[in-house]
């Protein structure tokens, strides 16, 4: 799915410089290159101030609980998503309540949302899934009509556009992960929240370091979730970069597209008027046997995509399913009472979607190669 270190080879000499430099000045937490680079993706994002912290888990829980979000609250979540989007609900004691997706794009359903605002809404979480972003005018819009900050999970689209806005700068903050895997990815975890609101970055950076404004002088309970300098500078090396490797996502994309269209049973990635998709994933469905009923995806089911799934590793080429459980039906919340059929768009999804290689170093010969075995291992029955 994805190969680091042909991506590592063509930068190597920057890395290692960068990293020779943080070295010999010997500051690990803290220090220039992450304040260089909170403003550098802050910048990247069409927003005023960053926040480096420890990873994208973290961004979420610490900004919602910026939002206000304590326990015995309620916030809203697309039901189709990373469990770190559901989780970071839960640590802070709250409750997430799961909304439907739209079908074309994986997306909170801005529909979904109004029925589900009860007194205890405190946030609405947005994510902007795959590379493409959600539809935000719809979701802000229901969100300023209750007084309730939109927080925008854009862990997976940095780049991203919606009518030239780029992610993470519509709500009241973004949250972004720099996993390795992502298309702007650390070598470890790392994240940041970026935001507009000058008095909520203060607090932000007093609770990633143990709730301090001053030396040993803390106001309030906080984390322990600092970017380090290592991170941030390899980081830093990799934004440069940033633009080129996206416009290679976009092209390979594009030629994903060509050489998979009208394939039948198969639907490709849509990307609305006035969005801008950086591929994070390209994610293809498939038709299943179940197609429209109310079956949903559960541990041990069997859906078309994993037959495809299979058939393409036995012919060497790797794919992988985001994400194969709904987290209305996860482990996890059973408590909550969540049962098959409750959110049937993001059930279908489960059990159709399939992602295959998306990277900027693929080659056009290995584009083709993973486009034309797709087509056989979908048309095989």
């Amino acid at each position: 799915m994805l190969d680091l270190r042909a991506q590592f080879e063509t930068i190597a000499p920057e890395i290692r410089a960068a990293v020779e430099q943080v070295l010999t000045v010997q500051q690990f937490v803290l220090g220039p290159q992450g304040e260089a680079l909170e403003r550098e993706i802050a910048e990247a994002c069409g927003a005023r101030h960053g926040v480096g912290l420890a990873s994208g888990t973290e961004a979420l829980e610490l900004g919602l609980h910026a939002c206000g979000v304590k326990a015995g609250d309620e916030v809203i979540v697309p039901a189709f998503t990373f469990i770190a989007t559901g989780s970071a609900v839960s640590a802070l004691g709250a409750r997430p309540v799961f909304a439907d997706i739209d079908a074309a794009t994986f997306n909170l359903d801005p529909d979904q949302i109004e029925a589900r605002i009860t007194p205890r809404t405190r946030a609405i979480v947005a994510v902007h899934l795959f590379g493409l972003a959600a539809d935000m005018d719809p979701i802000l819009a229901v969100a300023d009509r209750h007084g309730i900050p939109v927080v925008e999970d854009n862990a997976q689209s940095l780049g991203a556009t919606n009518h030239g806005r780029k992610t993470g700068s519509m709500g009241r903050l973004g949250c972004l992960s720099f996993y390795p895997s992502k298309n702007l990815g650390a070598y470890g975890d790392a994240g940041m929240i970026v935001t507009n609101d000058e008095k909520l970055a203060v607090r932000l950076r007093a609770l990633r370091n143990h709730g301090q404004t001053g030396q040993y002088l803390s106001t309030e309970r906080g984390w322990n979730s600092r970017l380090d300098e290592l991170q941030a500078t390899v980081l830093r090396v990799k934004l440069r970069h940033l633009p080129a490797w996206t416009t290679k996502r976009q092209e390979h994309a594009r030629l994903y597209d060509s050489l998979l269209k009208d394939l039948p049973g198969v639907s490709l990635p849509r990307v609305p008027p006035g969005r801008e998709h950086v591929y994070y994933l390209y994610t293809i469905r498939i038709g299943d046997r179940a197609s429209g009923s109310a079956r949903a995806n559960k541990p041990g089911d069997e859906a078309r995509s994993d037959l495809v799934q299979q058939r393409l590793k036995e012919r060497g080429i790797a794919s992988t399913v985001y994400y194969p459980v709904p987290l209305h039906l996860q482990p996890l919340y059973a408590s909550l009472g969540g049962k098959p059929g409750d959110l049937r768009v993001s059930e279908r999804a489960a059990r159709q979607v399939l992602s295959i290689p998306l990277y900027p170093e693929l080659t056009r010969e290995q584009i083709e190669r993973v486009a034309e075995e797709v087509r056989k291992a979908t048309q095989e029955d």
